[in-house]
């Protein structure tokens, strides 16, 4: 095991800059998740920690060596693909062995670190079977296999649970908690997954554009976002964004309703973005004065709860309300904002702002 040093890391194609100056220090045996969307530059910035992609400026270092200009196969880390790039022709036991038979591992030495890995994975009844006789999850413990059997210093996984059905990426989501827990190898893995980056992490990059938004744990990155892009990436539903004139004790929605700002607040008078989870807006019980009523365009069933996609004025909110009776289309139900969860933000950077 080792921690991961990412000093000022920047890549450019060209004229292009990807990653814009990465600044990260991962502890020995830490659980990190790089998230983001499409073309934000997470498997980008996985690649460089690979030795996959040449870094532009910066320094990479896996434990007290900079790796810059070191080879991917003398880094010490093993990759888990999205693809899981297995060999076809070979059974189970070849492709989890065949890191090591190339590295001239005596046979017995490659029976026990493969038979070990098996027993973690529940692949013991598929060794010698072939890739294609397998389901999509079993192939996916088998290239985690492969990489276990290498005992890295460094786990990278790149978004390998995409190609799986949405019941297997849940059992998949655990099989990897569980084997993170029982190996505590230092791990690095990237999605686009919010739910997988919430439960997996032990911190998160939020990656937006390059730039690494936000550095946090989970809690940290839900309960404080930095920006308007975290708190509307992380979360689902997506944070809303309301503008609020504050002038006072009280901010001015655009819809003419007013609310009260928490007990403590000391911001200039102006307009400002103020950010609200859906789930910390309730229905207002009856005699309870609402602080706003909501024209709900669509009522969204979930079972357990219903999502009111509606409107304040011209701007959109979402709600997230117990299930019950009685929500349609063009209803118009009370709600009260909880002040204390309300999150304020620069209108023009998005940045957070401190009160």
């Amino acid at each position: 095991m080792a921690k991961v040093t990412l000093q000022g890391v920047k890549k450019n194609y060209g004229a292009v800059r990807a990653i814009h100056g990465i600044d990260m220090e991962i502890a020995d045996g830490e659980f990190i998740v790089i998230v983001g969307p499409s073309g934000c530059g997470k498997s980008t910035l996985l690649r460089m920690v690979a030795g996959l992609e040449a870094i532009t400026e910066g320094t990479i270092s896996i434990g007290d060596r900079v790796v810059n200009q070191v080879e991917p196969a003398e880094r010490d880390i093993a990759m888990v693909f999205q693809n899981y790039a297995l060999y076809p022709h070979m059974s189970v036991y070849e492709n989890m062995s065949y890191g090591l038979r190339i590295r001239g591992m005596d046979k017995a030495g490659i029976a026990t670190r493969v038979q070990r890995a098996a027993e973690i994975l529940q692949l013991q009844p598929y060794l010698q079977r072939k890739p294609r006789e397998l389901s999509g999850g079993q192939r996916q413990r088998v290239a985690m296999g492969r990489a276990i059997v290498r005992e890295p210093s460094v786990f990278l996984f790149d978004e390998p649970l995409s190609n799986l059905d949405a019941k297997l990426r849940v059992q998949m989501r655990l099989e990897i908690k569980r084997l993170h827990a029982q190996l505590g190898v230092t791990s690095i893995y990237v999605t686009h997954d919010q739910v997988e980056a919430m439960t997996l992490a032990d911190r998160l990059v939020v990656m937006n554009l390059g730039r690494a938004d936000q550095i946090g744990t989970p809690q940290d990155v839900y309960n404080r976002p930095a920006t308007t892009y975290v708190g509307g990436f992380i979360g689902s539903p997506a944070m809303n964004f309301v503008t609020g004139r504050i002038a006072g004790p009280q901010a001015r929605l655009a819809d003419g309703s007013t609310l009260a700002l928490p007990a403590g607040w000391s911001v200039p008078d102006g307009e400002y973005s103020l950010g609200i989870r859906p789930e910390d807006i309730r229905l207002a019980q009856p005699g309870e004065a609402a602080t706003l009523q909501l024209d709900v365009d669509v009522a969204e069933e979930l079972g357990a709860d219903t999502l009111l996609h509606g409107r304040l004025a011209d701007q959109e909110l979402v709600v997230r309300v117990p299930s019950q009776a009685g929500f349609h289309d063009r209803s118009r139900p009370g709600l009260v904002i909880d002040p204390a969860r309300l999150h304020l933000f620069d209108r023009e950077s998005g940045l957070r702002i401190a009160v």
